[in-house]
Formats: C-alpha cells, structure tokens, sequence
C-alpha cells in the first residue's frame, strides 16, 4: 500500500492472457516502426515528484540499498533471451509469493520491504522482482518501481523495464510481460532513471477513458 495521496490497494489476481501478441509485434518491431509509434513505447516523464512515503521508509530501515550514486540513463537491448528471462523472474516471483496486507502482516497501513516471509503487497513483489534482475545483471536505471492507479482506481506498484523496445512492466496481477499501454493502469510517478531516490511524475498521452455518470 502507499500513504496519502499514494494509497493503494494490491490484490493478487490473475488477469486473462491477452496481451502476448502485442509484447510480440513490439520485439520484431522495425525501428522506423518503432519510431512511428514511440507515443505508445515510452510513458511522458514529468518534472520531480515526491517519493512514496514507503519508499522513504524503505531506505531508513536499509540505507545500505539506497546510498548509490547517480548513474547515466541506460535501456536495456531487450532480444529474445533477455525477454525470455523477465518472464521467468516475473513468474518466479509471483508463484513464490502470496498475497498478504502491511496491515494483516506489519499492523502497519504501510512497509515496503522483501517478502522474506513468503506474503506481502504489490510494492513488495516489486522489491524482489528488482534485486533478482539486478543480482542477474540487468542495470539498475532500467528498472523503475512505478505508482499507477489500476483500472478500479485504486493505488497499484508495478515495475517498468526501460529496453529498445518500450517500457514493459512487471506485475504481481499478471504473469505475462506487458508493454505500459497494454495494462489498463494510469501512470502517476517512478524512480528516475539517474537516482533511484529521485522520482519523477509521469504523463499519459493517452485520452482518460470516458466513465458513465449513471
């Protein structure tokens, strides 16, 4: 969960699979395909946001993790292997753990930490998800812990995969690997890809789904 403004709701729920096709078309993309359609590829970075409060916790409980220095931005070449390997982390991690609240677990509305005990929330699927891409290799500014807001309205964590490709994200509700604009999520802030502990805003060039008043 996030506090305040950030308030979220993580359930763990397994959404049909519908979008491989879409992940697919994305990888044999030509770049002047990719170009022409680069709206849809990349999210709209804002100006500096202010870090979920969790994230703020995260680091006081382990300054260890978050005392980095700030690095270039750098995409991940994301070829058949590296996509292959998401998919298995993401799996992985989420047949490994089971879905429980900071509330029902901590007594705390909120605590961003690994799920060490084998429960926890979507920020704590995130966490996990981030350290094993990382231990295997993948660099750190191409793997963002990012806030939306599901398609319920409520408040979700998720990962974003920056590559050549597009930004693709892991989700604790789906086992497939979907681009951004696949999820049905409305995106609010992440990590920036310079400092982890900078977050920025994020823009939709999409049109805000029309919702019937009745």
């Amino acid at each position: 969960m996030l506090a305040d403004n950030d308030t979220e709701y993580c359930p763990r729920t397994r959404l049909a699979a519908i979008a491989f096709a879409a992940v697919a078309a994305v990888l044999v993309a030509t770049p002047a395909a990719a170009q022409t359609s680069e709206p849809l590829l990349y999210v709209s970075v804002g100006e500096t946001s202010r870090p979920p409060i969790g994230w703020v916790q995260f680091c006081q409980d382990r300054p260890w993790e978050c005392r980095v220095e700030a690095t270039e931005a750098r995409d991940v070449d994301l070829g058949k292997n590296a996509y292959l390997e998401l998919e298995r982390v993401n799996r992985h991690v989420n047949e490994s753990i089971r879905p429980m609240t900071d509330l029902e677990q901590y007594g705390v509305i909120e605590k961003w930490t690994y799920p060490e005990s084998g429960y926890g929330d979507c920020e704590d699927y995130v966490l996990l998800k981030r350290r094993i891409l990382m231990q295997l290799g993948w660099p750190r500014s191409a793997l963002l812990i990012t806030v939306v807001r599901d398609k319920k309205g409520d408040g979700h964590s998720v990962l974003t995969v920056r590559t050549n490709r597009g930004e693709f994200i892991l989700d604790n509700q789906v086992d497939e690997i979907l681009p951004w604009a696949e999820t049905g999520y409305r995106y609010t802030k992440r990590q920036s890809q310079h400092d982890p502990n900078l977050w920025v805003s994020l823009g939709d060039p999409r049109p805000t789904p029309f919702v019937s008043a009745r």
